[in-house]
Formats: structure tokens, C-alpha cells, sequence
């Protein structure tokens, strides 16, 4: 791999607007990230126009500010990057465009990233990867256990059937009246209070390393109901350390066994509930006698960053797998057809 090789990232899939620059794809030299949070934290949810709308005013700012936090101008850049999918349509469109025009005008490769293949490579900015490999990703919209034998070879061998982690949490933390996004305040909660209540497992089929959240978010909120009608009431403390144990007691439980059976010299975890505090603990304590090196991003490349997406695209330039101009924003992009 060439000493000097510079990536100008961008990642635009939700509702943060982000540019990076990455040297080698393992060195970070700037990550710049605007939040969109407390402009969808009214409606509850991200919504896609007014994320869009954002990303259009944030963009040449955000890349302007990547660039000159790096030291270095388009002279030095080696190719262009950006997340193609899978996400929010108009976001993708505005990520992918911004990324088409700046590789057009200085001559620049382009190479498109599938989102959960950038936040798998997340941890190798912190870690170099060693294959065979099992990455646990959880986020707002992804539950996936992918197993990686070599840079690029993905293979998903358990999903979820129904909610995501991220979005359970976030449904969890609306009924119990918490803000958006809900993921930090259940985990915080869930630190202060005990898990006494019984709450269902989805372990689905003995064989099968699938996830279920949605009958645990039903039974969350039934149970909160069900004693409001009696006049009674649960603390939410309570009723957060018992949702988030159930959730990561499935988490944790269907990786190690994934991870054994799959004989992986490594496990990853990728995504914005990898931030969660208690599910890092217990992956650290299920993993600390298994012989198999557990790797966790720090919080700030858990959530979406295009820091992520310049690692990922990295090995792609390696091998100069590279975009033609018709790229196009894909929201139903196949992480297992990347090429």
C-alpha cells in the first residue's frame, strides 16, 4: 500500500452530515460531524426531507472544514468516497452527488461504500482486523451478525426478523417518555435501576443466530399499560435495566455461540448501539476467557461518521474497485453483493 495514500470521505445516510480525511486507510486526520439530532428530536424520528435539506446546507462547509483540519488540499487526495447505501434516500442522493462533483472536478477516483461495511471497518481505525472474523452490528436500523473471511467478503448469518436493536430502544424510550434518540437515555437509566421484571428472550429456532425485538418492545409496553389501568406504577428505572438485560442477554448470548462455532480470531462490534454501555460490559465479560480478541470502537466512531466509510474504502482503492459518475444513492443496498 502506497505511504501517502488520502481519502476524502463522506457520509450522508441519515441525519449526520460527515467528512473525513483518512491516510491508509487506518490513520485518521480529521472527522468532522454535524448532528442533526436536535432538529428531529420534536417529531420523535428523524425526518427524511428536513435531513436532506440539512445536508445540503452543512455539506461544502463540512468539507471545507475536514480538509483544512486535515492540512491538506485536493492536490493531495488520492480518491473520493461516499456512503451509497443502504439509508435515507434524499440524504444518500446529496452525499453521492457532493462526492460525484468533487471527484469530476479534480480528476479524482470515486468510490462507493455500503453504510454497515463502513462501521464494520470502524474498529480497524483502532484495530487491525483478523480473519476469520464475526462483527456484531447493531444500530437504529441493522441487527446482524457478519461473518468476514478475508477484506471485503461479507456474509450475513443472522439478522433480525422484524425490529431493529436501535429502533427498539427508541420505541421502548417513547412509551416511557424519554427524548429522541432513546438508545442513551435507556442505557443510562438502565445503569441506575435493577432488572426485576420478567420480560420475554426471542431465541427463535436452536440453531438459528436470527434476532426478534418486537415482542419484547410489546411486552415493555403492555406491562407499562397494563398497570397504568391498575392505578399502579412501575418505576422506569426498573423497567429499563429489565428491557436493555433482555436485549443484551440475546446479543451477547447468539455471538459467543456464533463466534465459537464459526472458530472467528475476532469479534467487532459496529454501529450507534455499540455505544451502549451495558452491552460493551457484557460483550468484555462473555469474551475475557474465550481466546478470541474482542474489538469496540470508541463512542465517537459508533455513530455515523464518514471516518468509517474512508477505512472501508481503503481496500476497495487497494484493489481499484472503483465507481463510474452514474453511482446512485441505493437505500436497499445488499451487503453481501459488494463488490
Amino acid at each position: 500500500m502506497s505511504t501517502n495514500e488520502i481519502i476524502l470521505a463522506i457520509e450522508t445516510s441519515c441525519d449526520e452530515t460527515s467528512c473525513a480525511i483518512i491516510r491508509n486507510g487506518t490513520e485518521i486526520l480529521s472527522n468532522v460531524v454535524s448532528s442533526q439530532i436536535e432538529s428531529h428530536k420534536r417529531f420523535g424520528g428523524v425526518v427524511p426531507e428536513i435531513a436532506s435539506r440539512h445536508h445540503v446546507e452543512q455539506m461544502t462547509l463540512i468539507v471545507e472544514e475536514a480538509m483544512k483540519e486535515a492540512g491538506v488540499t485536493f492536490f493531495d487526495v488520492s480518491a473520493v468516497a461516499v456512503t451509497e447505501g443502504p439509508g435515507l434516500v434524499g440524504a444518500l442522493l446529496i452525499g453521492v452527488n457532493a462526492a460525484k462533483a468533487i471527484a469530476y472536478a479534480h480528476n479524482l477516483p470515486l468510490i462507493g461504500v455500503h453504510h454497515i461495511a463502513g462501521h464494520i471497518y470502524a474498529n480497524r481505525l483502532i484495530q487491525e482486523m483478523s480473519f476469520p472474523l464475526l462483527a456484531l452490528v447493531v444500530s437504529g436500523g441493522h441487527t446482524e451478525l457478519v461473518y468476514m473471511e478475508k477484506h471485503g467478503s461479507f456474509e450475513i448469518i443472522g439478522e433480525t426478523r422484524d425490529d431493529a436493536v436501535g429502533e427498539a430502544y427508541d420505541k421502548v424510550a417513547r412509551t416511557l417518555g424519554l427524548p429522541y434518540p432513546g438508545g442513551p437515555h435507556v442505557d443510562r437509566l438502565a445503569a441506575t435501576g435493577e432488572a426485576t421484571l420478567d420480560l420475554p428472550r426471542a431465541w427463535l429456532e436452536s440453531d438459528s443466530f436470527d434476532f426478534s425485538f418486537s415482542g419484547l418492545k410489546s411486552a415493555v409496553i403492555n406491562m407499562l399499560h397494563n398497570a397504568e389501568q391498575r392505578g399502579e406504577k412501575i418505576p422506569v428505572e426498573q423497567l429499563a435495566a429489565s428491557f436493555q438485560e433482555s436485549v443484551i442477554d440475546v446479543l451477547v448470548t447468539k455471538t459467543k455461540k456464533a463466534a465459537i462455532q464459526y472458530d472467528v480470531r475476532q469479534v467487532l462490534v459496529a454501529g450507534g448501539v455499540a455505544a451502549n454501555k451495558g452491552l460493551r460490559k457484557a460483550l468484555e465479560e462473555a469474551f475475557k476467557d474465550e481466546g478470541i480478541e474482542l474489538v469496540i470502537p470508541p463512542l465517537s466512531l459508533c455513530t455515523d461518521n464518514a471516518a468509517m466509510i474512508g477505512a472501508a474504502a481503503s481496500i476497495k482503492y487497494g484493489r481499484k474497485q472503483f465507481a463510474g459518475f452514474d453511482l446512485n444513492g441505493n437505500p436497499g443496498l445488499d451487503l453481501e453483493q459488494v463488490d
